[in-house]
């Protein structure tokens, strides 16, 4: 397994905020997705940076769905304790590392606090059951996945992405990961630095 970290790939994320915050407004439920989720940094993440940017009440309405494969059944543990290492914790920004974690009971560990960790729910789920872990998302990001996958599966899991959307939602991959021809009608790429795709029209 990879080593990973807090607020990695900051651009992408800060790049799909800046999108779905605005679009996620008045909504009585935000649902995101964050298909292959890993032990828990990235939705994490992701959760901190949206309450920063929606406020106490409208992050109250957020729900985050984060899946994986999770062979060795580790994930689901790690991500509902929300414990980790100062070592995965040390590019936090400080005033984010300050606000959002609390010391742990094991020297050298930090927990995430109760209302950022009640907002991510664990799922394990397989992406190439090409079955959703549900319906209506308001955004839907999945970096370092697709690129284990053959260009025909990439296109099949694209399409249950467009279908989990709700109209107008969003999907963010990683900046190398460039949309496939197949799929590109069903999207509007809305930014130049980024893959960050809008929702177009019906599934066809």
């Amino acid at each position: 397994m990879a080593f990973t970290f807090f607020f990695r790939d900051m651009q992408i994320l800060e790049l799909a905020i800046k999108h779905v915050v605005p679009f996620s407004m008045g909504r009585s439920k935000v649902r995101v997705w964050d298909a292959g989720c890993a032990m828990g940094p990235e939705p994490y993440s992701l959760a901190i940076m949206l309450a920063e940017k929606m406020g106490y009440f409208a992050f109250k309405n957020l729900t985050i769905v984060a899946s994986d494969i999770d062979d060795q059944d580790t994930f689901g543990e790690i991500i509902r304790k929300g414990v980790y290492s100062y070592e995965e914790l040390q590019r936090a920004p400080r005033d984010l590392f300050e606000k959002y974690f609390k010391p742990a009971d094991e020297k050298g560990f930090y927990e995430v606090i109760d209302p950022i960790k009640r907002s991510v729910q664990f799922m394990k789920h397989n992406l190439l059951s090409l079955k959703p872990v549900g319906s209506d998302f308001t955004f839907i990001m999945c970096k370092n996945v697709l690129l284990h996958f053959q260009q025909s599966e990439r296109i099949e899991v694209i399409r249950m992405f467009h279908n989990a959307l709700t109209a107008g939602g969003y999907f963010a991959t990683e900046q190398t990961q460039k949309m496939p021809e197949e799929m590109r009608p069903l999207f509007e790429h809305v930014v130049g630095d980024g893959q960050i795709h809008k929702k177009n029209g019906a599934v066809k």
